[in-house]
């Protein structure tokens, strides 16, 4: 039985959901609209009076289907450039002072949304007694395109507003806004990196899981000059002269300007194997020389870092075989073994893990396949084709050492295993 909930922020109230043990407030925006003139700056903080009821699921940041779709299932949701909320899933919004998970979700920085029901936090909330937050941030060109003298990154501002508000309003939510750890996976965890790199990260303990901090993508973050040529493609694609025309162009050509030849020359020119769009060090929102910068971030957080051991077969054309776990090492599983010293290194705890459960032969542990497990959403997980065959009482009992372990490290303590250099097989 499910009945409503209302909480007072320093914004004004917002009314949820009690449903399934934890109190739900979804579509809670943080920011304004990014549409218009809003179209690539900053986000700016939203507002409201009154009651805000916050009960139907978000829209979606604007995306194309995702490249991991054959291994994790796909999802439909709508779409919208308003789509700057966030979902809060918490025990009970009184003044309990609860540690905080903050979740960035990944995607390659094109795809996915902190309001997919892979990612519900009802389970981790009651299970835990920890307060949930997930964002939807801006995807692709929309979030991180880059042009000389615009500002460059907004999907990034968006998670670090996102941090902000958690900050200003998880009391209201029955959170201790002194106690965030921020996980995300993937473009999501490598989020959370440059985020530590910026002046005031906010927080000092993160999960990073499946961080692509190596390999050719050399940590993931093009120069201003790679980013520019790429943005510049995008434009010519649009067929716009500037970035103010493009903020008048309509979503759905901004869209297929992303998909158009002259962008996927400009990516196969640059030849990185990096995403679309990205992070950029332009100096700015992100320092230029990224690799230093990185290497002190690893020093400003406790973290719980990890990879999976078949990382690249989601990937479609990535057939089984020791080349394959070696591309996934290098652009994985080597550099979290390196963020992990370097935590340690800078007086900081660090733990490490390698998950191995493969249910099938094709998708073995690939990218991915430890996230049912994290947030227990067995039943969105239903078809995913990386999971077919495994037994209910192995998912269950993986999920229940998981969770353990990750709440474990939310609440300030640590995972059932030795710290860094130590290294855990998880299934």
């Amino acid at each position: 039985m499910s009945h409503s909930v209302v909480t007072l922020t320093g914004l004004g109230s917002v009314q949820g959901r009690h449903v399934g043990g934890a109190c739900r407030f979804s579509a809670i925006p943080y920011a304004e609209a990014p549409v218009g003139a809003l179209r690539w700056r900053a986000p700016r903080p939203a507002h409201w009076t009154g009651t805000l009821s916050v009960i139907d699921t978000p829209p979606i940041a604007p995306q194309w289907p995702s490249r991991l779709s054959e291994a994790m299932g796909d999802f439909d949701l709508p779409q919208s450039e308003d789509c700057l909320h966030l979902t809060v899933w918490t025990p009970a919004a009184d003044r309990g002072r609860r540690p905080v998970l903050l979740w960035l979700h990944g995607g390659a920085w094109q795809s996915g949304a902190g309001a997919l029901d892979w990612y519900d936090g009802t389970q981790l909330a009651t299970l835990g007694d920890v307060v949930v937050v997930a964002p939807n941030y801006r995807l692709g060109a929309l979030g991180w395109l880059h042009l000389p003298g615009q500002t460059a990154n907004v999907g990034l501002l968006d998670q670090a507003l996102a941090l902000d508000w958690v900050r200003r309003h998880a009391a209201a939510f029955g959170g201790d806004p002194e106690r965030i750890t921020v996980m995300g996976q993937s473009a999501g965890a490598a989020s959370i990196a440059c985020l530590l790199t910026r002046e005031t990260p906010g927080f000092e303990r993160a999960i990073l899981m499946s961080t692509p901090l190596g390999g050719r993508q050399r940590r993931g973050v093009r120069s201003s000059a790679q980013a520019a040529r790429l943005g510049e493609a995008w434009l010519r694609a649009l067929g716009a002269p500037d970035l103010d025309a493009a903020r008048a162009a309509p979503l759905a050509d901004v869209m297929q300007a992303q998909l158009s030849p002259i962008v996927q020359d400009a990516l196969r020119e640059e030849d990185s194997g990096r995403p679309q769009f990205g992070p950029v060090a332009d100096g700015q929102v992100l320092p230029e020389a990224m690799d230093d910068a990185l290497a002190h971030a690893a020093t400003r957080a406790d973290v719980l870092i990890g990879y999976t051991r078949d990382e690249m077969l989601a990937f479609p054309g990535t057939p089984p075989g020791p080349a394959t776990r070696a591309i996934g090492d290098d652009l994985f599983g080597t550099p979290s073994h390196a963020w992990a010293q370097q935590a340690l290194d800078g007086g900081r705890k660090a733990w490490g893990y390698r998950f191995d459960l493969a249910p099938t032969q094709r998708f073995g542990a690939c990218h991915c396949i430890e996230l049912p497990f994290v947030f227990g959403t067995w039943n969105a997980f239903a078809e995913a084709p990386m999971l077919r065959g495994l037994a209910p009482s192995a998912a269950a009992a993986l999920t229940a050492q998981v969770q353990h372990d990750w709440l474990a490290f939310v609440h300030g303590g640590a995972p059932d295993w030795d710290m860094a250099p130590a290294w855990k097989a998880l299934g």
